[in-house]
């Protein structure tokens, strides 16, 4: 899928991540969308084959702006732990300031059927594990990370941690501070990871 989107195409995906907010992921259809965004759904279709294309361009919106803040860590020159904690509070922000993205990153039993779609979200997940995998071989050879747990394992854990601290969030309707919470939960993956 092309990267560069129209400025109508984003407003259909700023529209979807609403509908998703206000209702759910099931209430993502193109009826709906239409009625949303006020126009006919004929307008949709040309901008969008069909709801798993939205999801897609969804994805990849998410991509991006994940690729992005593993790019900055790797490249910068700060402590191992102190890039792990950015990655973390980086999600916590982009989650806090589109919280609909939980329900479609961390949807896989809706995207069981769709192979686009579950190849996307496996593309995501197998691209930043292998970021994170780099950061943690890096601090692990600077001394910075604890060498006794394979760097793979290490970043499977870390990532997997993210995942249910996010959920937990997502389930229970966004009623705490998911940044303020997460800065002390990021200060206690850095204590196990610590040399």
């Amino acid at each position: 899928m092309k990267t560069d989107i129209t400025e109508r195409q984003q407003e259909i995906i700023n529209a979807s991540l609403e509908l998703i907010a206000e209702s759910g992921i099931q209430s993502l259809t193109i009826k709906n969308l239409a009625k949303k965004i006020g126009f006919a759904e004929s307008a949709l279709y040309r901008h969008y084959e069909n709801k798993v294309q939205i999801l897609l361009a969804i994805l990849d919106y998410f991509k991006q702006n994940t690729e992005h803040f593993f790019t900055n860590q790797l490249i910068s020159d700060t402590n191992a732990l102190l890039k792990i904690e950015n990655l973390f509070q980086n999600h916590f922000k982009k989650f806090t300031t589109s919280p609909s993205l939980v329900s479609v990153i961390f949807s896989e039993e809706i995207f069981r059927n769709e192979v686009e779609l579950t190849d996307k979200v496996k593309e995501i997940m197998n691209k930043n594990t292998a970021s994170l995998k780099t950061i943690i071989e890096t601090g692990q050879r600077k001394g910075e990370i604890r060498s006794d747990i394979e760097a793979a394992h290490l970043s499977i854990m870390i990532m997997g941690s993210l995942r249910m601290f996010v959920k937990q969030w997502h389930m229970s309707n966004y009623d705490y501070n998911l940044i303020e919470r997460g800065s002390a939960f990021s200060n206690s993956i850095k204590i196990l990871l610590n040399k």
